[in-house]
């Protein structure tokens, strides 16, 4: 007897064996085995275009703040927890990230702040940056300029390394005076502040020679104009970068989280060394992005902290940009 079988036939046949050891005969070997889990991540660094600039962002790693009770305040405990919980976010313990964008312009690289560096003040999961620029194919020796939004610990901690010398050894670095004069200054070492003064003198005194010091709306370096935004440190700054009618603002650390201090813009941050002036930058910096509708580069918001604000009620809204892969 001859049997013809059509393709539907054999479909409906393998369909009804299922995985059983009939199915497995009939295609002549044994089950295939369960692939290995592989226990690796996706590279820490993200690249897109602005006009004629090329972008990437690289990451330092996750600094998690812990409970949020001590640190977010001006709001009862229990509604903050509310706020992380309905964002599906751990209310125990708030994790923010640090997002630096490199600004290829053609005739400048530049980097905006640098991370924890050698310090773990915050555990063990910061200081990825030299790692993260390497696996983006970018050199640090190819950094023409360093710009920082402030000297916090997580903002100027990479500009040396272990050694005490300069990570960027070819860079000129970007800061404002008023925040510099503060945080290097000896005179607090006896004060709480002590360990974010003698980090700040690490990584910022070996680089004394090549700071240069930023104003308010200068256009400091081609394409990048600095906007002064106190509060969170006496010369906290923010960045607008353009390129061909394209443009970004980098908010160092305008707002540290993209639900508690968007959607409750004048709640108080514990880092903050004038928590109400701090406020008041971030309100009047988030209201003229979200009017003209500029895009936001964000340090501490979800990797890679790229996407625009939208007022919402008596707040502001964040909505990340898709990661689009294709230059």
């Amino acid at each position: 007897m001859t049997t013809n079988l059509s393709r539907r036939s054999l479909l409906a046949l393998g369909a009804g064996l299922g995985m059983g050891v009939g199915a497995s005969t009939m295609l002549g070997g044994s089950a295939l085995a369960k692939a290995p889990k592989l226990a690796t991540q996706t590279p820490y660094w993200h690249r897109f275009e602005l006009g004629d600039a090329e972008v990437t962002v690289v990451s330092d790693g996750p600094l998690p703040l812990g409970d949020p009770s001590g640190t977010f305040t001006g709001v009862p405990k229990e509604e903050v927890k509310k706020m992380l919980s309905d964002n599906f976010l751990n209310p125990d313990n708030v994790v923010l990230e640090q997002n630096s964008p490199v600004v290829n312009t053609g005739d400048k690289l530049i980097l905006f702040d640098t991370g924890m560096g050698t310090s773990k003040a915050f555990g063990p999961t910061t200081g990825q940056q030299q790692k993260n620029l390497a696996a983006a194919g970018i050199k640090a020796s190819d950094i023409d300029a360093v710009v920082c939004s402030h000297a916090h610990i997580d903002h100027i901690g990479g500009l040396v390394g272990a050694d005490d010398k300069p990570l960027f050894p070819n860079a000129q670095v970007y800061i404002a005076q008023s925040d510099f004069d503060f945080w290097t200054d000896e005179g607090k070492l006896g004060s709480p502040l002590k360990d974010f003064i003698l980090h700040a003198r690490k990584n910022l005194m070996p680089v004394r020679d090549r700071i240069v010091f930023i104003k308010d709306n200068q256009e400091f370096l081609p394409g990048v104009t600095a906007l002064s935004a106190p509060g969170h440190t006496v010369g906290h700054t923010i960045f607008m970068v353009s390129s061909k009618g394209k443009s970004f603002c980098f908010l160092g650390d305008l707002s540290h989280h993209a639900v508690l201090l968007l959607e409750k813009p004048r709640m108080e941050f514990s880092y903050d060394s004038d928590p109400k002036q701090a406020a008041n930058s971030r309100v009047k910096m988030l209201d003229m992005l979200a009017a003209q509708k500029i895009p936001v580069m964000s340090y501490h918001f979800a990797w890679p902290g790229f996407g625009h604000v939208a007022k919402n009620g008596d707040g502001f809204r964040y909505y990340p940009e898709p990661m689009n892969m294709q230059l």
